[in-house]
């Protein structure tokens, strides 16, 4: 059984640096296409970031780029999302995922192609 918990979550002054981890448990990582989402109150949720199973391809979602990066470690089976100079709209439960059904050079970002997830963690962007 798939079973993802995050940490890093917290509270942040606009500017500041946080890192989110994700470590998965129950599959071999390197067989998952992975991915960052989020959910601010009255939105829908939404990809930040994802990495694609094989290679170094990646997405990231306009207003992140240059700002946030996720990584991966397959032998530690854990991926991570750095997320640097903060705004206030970074503010949102953060959810990690991911899903087998891919291939190598695919990258899914939405949330309907992806069936294992975390159970979020909570990220504040103060002024």
């Amino acid at each position: 059984q798939v079973h993802l918990v995050e940490s890093g979550g917290g509270l942040v002054q606009t500017g500041g640096s946080l890192r989110l981890s994700c470590a998965v448990s129950g599959v071999a990582l390197s067989r998952y296409a992975v991915g960052w989402f989020r959910q601010a109150p009255g939105k829908e949720r939404e990809c930040v970031a994802a990495f694609a199973r094989g290679g170094s391809i990646t997405y990231y979602l306009d207003s992140v780029k240059g700002r946030f990066t996720i990584s991966r470690d397959n032998a530690k089976n854990t991926f991570d999302l750095q997320m640097n100079s903060l705004k206030p709209e970074d503010t949102a439960v953060y959810y990690c995922a991911a899903d087998y059904r891919f291939f190598d050079a695919e990258i899914p970002t939405t949330t309907n192609e992806y069936d294992y997830w975390g159970q979020g963690t909570q990220v504040t962007v103060s002024l």
